[in-house]
């Protein structure tokens, strides 16, 4: 008996109306929609969280250009593989043929000399590059490529997304529409996939394989008494990489050194790419510890300039070091909720004006309606501060910043204190 393909596999779209989530790009007279139905689509980064649809949506371009699709990922394609396609490539612009797609799978785990030697076919016009990433391209992709791409922002799927997929699946697949399955509750399918579409899929064959019936009525219980001892097996060719990810970024926050060194470990034995742990850590610093230890900023920031130098694998010392230091030390979350308020005001009130007092007066008819005047230089007063106003009007006394509970920021929190008065309440 044939081996039968994952359900994910059996259920991916072929053509763009087939395809979930994503409007803002490939809806119905959307940006990149249009760039594929015009024809003249130019060599592309999408960038996007995992199982939203990178790869596929690549294939569907080539499907629908009618043009050969060859295939790489930067994990285990190194720049011979890149030029072995290249070449190939090159044959069939002698015999006249349509310009192939060249998807490159989390491009940002490609190196220096592999990008570049990507750089010259996307300069000859040999190829249309299509890279998919995880990671923010204008730091994994080369300036001299990226700027030859346009980037694509891929989103979360919604709920409704997710949804829809669990629908289709049942009523489309070739094995599952012959069950009688119905699903009584969502919510555990949907935790456990994290968003990802394929590993929703996946969850879902696993529950309905474990069960076994022709008739089955799908509920939470049901799900997380099959799928949990059963998900990291099903999930050994590597979609266990962001759970790993998350495993240690949750470690350091929740103050665990041991714990945390051990998914450093779990990553380096997966050949995770030492700068970008070293980024996590650089993140986290701030995120999750900010002021209470200022510190810490200062050796996650040390950690990523040494990892850079030194290589692999000394590196791994390094970064046992930073992460014992950040899991250790005391948190805060202060500096993250307060950006947080900030945007969320600003989404909320729009544009308000800057106070005349403040603001900048580069020319003398700006000096001469205000721009300025009555700015007090804090400098020029006791202890350096002067009690005035800087938000705009409509904001004033607004507090979006919160010392947290620890040493370092209720010595903040009385300085707040001590200058403001009851201003912001402190």
């Amino acid at each position: 008996m044939p081996t039968i393909p994952p359900l994910a596999e059996r259920m991916r779209p072929t053509s763009l109306d087939e395809y979930v989530g994503q409007q803002h790009l490939v809806g119905q007279n959307a940006i990149l929609r249009r760039a594929i139905e015009s024809g003249n689509l130019p060599s592309l980064i999408l960038w996007g969280p995992p199982g939203v649809g990178k790869t596929t949506l690549a294939f569907i371009i080539s499907q629908q250009l009618k043009r050969p699709f060859f295939s790489l990922s930067a994990i285990n394609s190194g720049v011979k593989d890149v030029r072995e396609v290249i070449d190939k490539a090159a044959r069939l612009r002698e015999f006249e043929q349509n310009l192939p797609v060249l998807f490159i799978d989390e491009i940002h785990r490609f190196s220096k000399s592999q990008q570049d030697s990507l750089l010259g076919a996307v300069e000859r016009g040999l190829v249309t590059l299509i890279g998919a990433t995880t990671e923010n391209p204008s730091f994994e992709v080369i300036s001299a490529l990226l700027s030859r791409c346009q980037v694509y922002i891929l989103k979360h799927l919604t709920e409704d997304d997710l949804v829809q997929l669990i629908s289709r699946a049942l009523k489309e697949d070739k094995y599952l529409s012959q069950k009688q399955v119905s699903i009584k509750e969502h919510e555990a399918l949907l935790r456990l996939s994290g968003g990802d579409a394929r590993k929703l899929l996946n969850v879902l064959e696993i529950v309905i394989n474990a069960i076994g019936k022709e008739s089955l009525e799908i509920t939470n219980k049901l799900v997380l008494d099959n799928v949990q001892q059963n998900l990291a097996l099903y999930d050994k060719a590597g979609e266990q990489h962001y759970d790993i990810i998350s495993a240690f970024i949750k470690s350091i926050r929740g103050s665990d050194p041991n714990a945390a060194v051990y998914w450093l470990a779990r990553m380096i034995a997966g050949g995770e790419d030492p700068l970008f742990i070293a980024r996590r850590l650089l993140i986290l610093a701030s995120e999750d510890i900010g002021n209470a230890n200022p510190n810490a900023l200062l050796l996650a920031n040390n950690c990523f300039q040494a990892v850079n130098v030194i290589g692999w694998p000394e590196s791994r010392i390094i970064l046992s070091q930073a992460v014992v230091y950040l899991a250790s030390s005391v948190k805060s979350n202060a500096s993250y909720e307060a950006i947080n308020k900030a945007q969320e005001l600003v989404a909320r009130t729009g544009d308000l004006p800057v106070p005349l007092h403040i603001r900048n007066a580069p020319t003398k008819l700006m000096k001469d309606i205000g721009y300025g005047t009555e700015y007090k230089y804090s400098h020029a007063y006791d202890g350096n501060f002067s009690d005035q106003e800087y938000f705009p009007d409509k904001l004033t006394g607004t507090r979006l910043y919160e010392p947290g509970n620890n040493a370092a920021e209720l010595k903040l929190r009385e300085q707040l204190k001590r200058l403001w008065k009851d201003k912001y309440g402190y």
